[in-house]
């Protein structure tokens, strides 16, 4: 990774002095000017495109939130920061930071409370087709496998899906109140301006020197400097280096925008901050809507099945690509298979397990097993292999069905496999951004995707948005403190 060397103080001549200046407008950056504002500090917004929003307006707009937020009791769910705890610490990790996943536990229910009072409404409707936002605008579902092996066995599972009342895809509604939400706080905002380097004085972040339209600017940030710039989907020489297998999807289905290029990152290194899991990133694989379409099984080149299918789509797609190589089949026929949203289709049909094996290019004794042994166990209800839930046990290929089919869901044949970063800086609970000693990088805050995520190696849908918006909050209160 190449750094972007922060600029000592004596090299500089400041043309204006702020409390917070806040480098994108993301969720992340919306929620920490807020913050800031909030508290009274006076606040300078910076935004690299012409319009806030960042790909927080292109996503789904699932923020996940939980420990017994009104929404969960609203939709009759009990939650508990404890158990919310339990799912985060098995379903992110290994390795997770459990310092901010206890803050964020502890913290979720009022910070649902502060988005509905900045704007943010949500309608109280539980929407049980999982893994992605509602069709419709009910504003609660499950988002990353809660319900299913291994995580039901270890937390009650509750739903923690919050998307804010809009038809289907929220993010872009979401902003829209947050932006609105910034534009009367009293923050001031500067559009198409871009950060080019921190600036330092004996090794304290004291400003950030900003491309604009009229030429650079020195901004001097008497209590901080937050970065929100996003990951780096889109650099391709880091995206090389760091994670080489998420070079493999088509890069149209890296999820993000060209302007997360990495250079919050770059920018933070380069001023002292240390980062970590570089090399993580999150893959989902959708097989639905509609979830139903579990009822099939995912086999490997061996012609083995890998994982249960009903699990969350970003854990199968992570295991998919990372764990093999991005060689699976979904094994399926035509009762099981229904038309849905992103075009899987049986691309192969044959009558047997074995004839439908060769046509596929993997052991046909092995198929044949895999099938035999997992139709027996479905037969009884039962799945001792993987554990997936009755409701999605059928077995495949017997009558009523004329045979036995496959979706090709390899990568490099053109199976979608959605990919961003979750590496970026260290940083602790207040989001102020931490040295390779664990030390405070004093008035540099790192949020969003530039800071290292929550998922620590694996995902669940809405911890971008639900991180970014927590952590993004709180960064600029602290920041505003520091004035």
């Amino acid at each position: 990774m190449e750094l972007i060397p922060a600029i000592d103080v004596s090299d500089v001549r400041f043309d204006e002095t702020t409390d917070v200046v806040v480098v994108g407008q993301g969720v992340a950056g919306a929620s920490a000017v807020l913050g800031a504002r909030q508290d009274g500090a006076d606040v300078l917004a910076i935004e690299r495109s012409g319009v806030p929003g960042g790909t927080s307006a292109q996503s789904g707009g699932l923020i996940y939130l939980g420990g017994g937020t009104a929404l969960q009791r609203d939709c009759g769910f009990q939650d508990s920061p404890d158990n919310m705890a339990a799912f985060l610490r098995a379903a992110l990790g290994p390795d997770v930071d459990a310092d901010r996943v206890a803050a964020y536990c502890e913290g979720s229910p009022d910070h649902f409370d502060w988005l509905v009072s900045i704007g943010v409404p949500f309608r109280a409707s539980f929407c049980d087709e999982p893994n992605r936002e509602s069709a419709d605008d009910a504003g609660l579902l499950f988002s990353g496998g809660e319900d299913t092996y291994p995580f039901d066995e270890l937390a009650v599972p509750v739903p923690r899906g919050h998307k804010p009342q809009c038809i289907d895809s929220a993010g872009g509604f979401l902003m829209e109140r947050l932006g609105a939400a910034v534009s009367t706080s009293g923050a001031r905002m500067v559009a198409d301006a871009g950060a080019e380097a921190l600036i330092v004085d004996s090794g304290k972040v004291v400003g950030v020197l900003v491309k604009t339209d009229d030429g650079p600017r020195a901004i001097r940030a008497r209590g901080g400097v937050v970065l929100a710039t996003g990951g780096f989907i889109h650099n391709e020489a880091m995206v090389a280096e760091y994670c080489p297998s998420a070079h493999i999807p088509d890069p149209a289905w890296r999820i993000g925008n060209p302007n997360d290029d990495g250079r919050g990152i770059r920018m933070g290194a380069g001023a002292g901050a240390a980062t970590t899991r570089l090399d993580v990133f999150e893959c989902a694989l959708p097989l639905g809507p509609p979830h139903r379409l579990a009822r099939g099984i995912l086999v490997n080149r061996d012609g083995e099945r890998f994982i249960n299918e009903d699990a969350y789509t970003g854990r199968i797609g992570c295991h998919a690509l990372s764990d093999q190589d991005g060689f699976v089949y979904m094994i399926t026929d035509d009762v099981i298979h229904e038309r849905n949203p992103i075009g899987l289709r049986i691309g192969y049909a044959a009558p047997t397990p074995e004839e439908l094996a060769a046509d596929l290019g993997i052991p046909p004794e092995a198929l044949a097993r895999t099938v035999r042994e997992y139709n027996g166990a479905a037969s009884r209800g039962d799945d001792p292999a993987f554990h997936k839930r009755a409701p999605f046990l059928q077995p495949i290929g017997v009558p009523p069905a004329s045979g036995i089919g496959a979706i090709d869901l390899r990568v490099d044949h053109g199976a979608i496999y959605a990919t961003f970063t979750l590496g970026g800086l260290v940083t602790d609970t207040d989001g102020a951004a931490l040295d390779g000693d664990g030390r405070r990088v004093a008035g540099l805050y790192a949020v969003g995707r530039t800071a290292a995520s929550l998922a620590a190696h694996h995902y669940a849908s809405g911890i971008s948005l639900g991180d970014g918006s927590f952590f993004g909050r709180r960064a600029g209160r602290h920041a505003a403190s520091c004035t």
